[in-house]
């Protein structure tokens, strides 16, 4: 299964991480999600499409990490 790594630089506390999560988990169920948040990274396996379109529906704005 595909892992894509994203930035998100407006991920910047508790709340941010547990809607993200939280989107991520809804889009993709039963996806692997790792989020570091002090490097506002999310990590995130399956469909990278699915995966950036619930970020940004929870209003962030994800960058994929080279």
């Amino acid at each position: 299964m595909e892992t894509t790594t994203f930035t998100v630089p407006d991920m910047t506390c508790g709340h941010c991480e547990k809607a993200i999560r939280g989107a991520l988990a809804e889009a993709l169920p039963g996806a692997d999600i790792g989020i570091d948040l002090p490097t506002h990274r999310v990590t995130v396996s399956g469909d990278a499409a699915m995966a950036e379109e619930a970020i940004r529906e929870v209003g962030y704005s994800p960058e994929r990490a080279g």
